[in-house]
């Protein structure tokens, strides 16, 4: 498979599970508690240089933490592909039609309660501390799951093909920045992301809709074994993908 055209669809798998409804609604709360500080001290001029160097280094950690629990996924189903590798032409189209079914799920043709479970903490005042921020991400990474679990076992399920275990790992690194680098981003300027969290939320059951088409194509590109066809045809159409890796 196309290698960069492959890192590429991970980091951007790794964004829209940023925002998706399960995750970029809690963005704020979590920078705060995180860092122990408010809302309000997020965005107000009272020592804000010392708080944004406070949930950024927090944010950093969490990141850390679920970007472990990712990796490590990436690097399990490499292995575990590896020892199924003579049955990958019976488990493709099984993956592709398990994608498809949650995609079906997010553009609202049916519902799967297993995917709105989630597991949330409880938000107080008291600061996670930056060792206590990783924890929470390694956390975050598996209650988590069943959320953003779709779009993530699609990047799983194309780990589970690489060659080597290296290979996944990279896969998942991917995801997990495409993941995390938005979360730091919103650490960084988190004035302007409350105003932009503002005017977007109005547009989550458009990213829902997202979400689906893009699971619905993967796992018909998954039952079809054109994945690596559309691997090619990234490079070919964007170009510039060949400069990333």
């Amino acid at each position: 498979m196309a290698v960069e055209a492959t890192l590429a669809t991970a980091f951007g798998a790794g964004i829209l599970s940023f925002v998706s409804p399960c995750v970029l609604p809690l963005v704020p709360p979590y920078l705060g508690f995180l860092a122990g500080v408010s809302l309000d001290e997020l965005t107000g001029t009272d020592d804000q240089a010392a708080a944004r160097a406070r949930v950024f280094n927090a944010a950093l950690a969490f990141v850390l933490g679920f970007s472990t629990v990712f990796i490590a996924l990436g690097a399990a189903s490499t292995f575990v592909g590896q020892l199924l590798q003579s049955q990958l032409a019976i488990l493709g189209p099984i993956a592709g039609a398990i994608v498809i079914l949650m995609g079906l799920h997010f553009l609202g043709v049916f519902r799967i309660n297993l995917l709105f479970r989630e597991a949330r903490f409880h938000i107080d005042k008291k600061p996670a501390g930056l060792i206590g921020a990783y924890l929470v991400g390694l956390a975050f990474a598996i209650g988590w799951t069943p959320c953003i679990g779709p779009i993530l076992g699609v990047i799983m399920g194309i780990a589970a093909t690489e060659s080597t275990v290296y290979q996944g790992v990279i896969l998942l690194a991917f995801y997990a920045a495409g993941l995390g680098v938005p979360f730091l981003l919103a650490a960084l300027f988190a004035g302007p992301f409350l105003r932009f969290m503002k005017d977007f939320r109005r547009h989550m059951a458009s990213v829902e809709r997202v979400m689906g088409a893009f699971l619905v194509t993967t796992g018909v590109l998954f039952i079809t074994g054109h994945m690596s066809t559309f691997s090619f045809w990234l490079l070919d159409t964007f170009p510039v993908l060949a400069s990333i890796g």
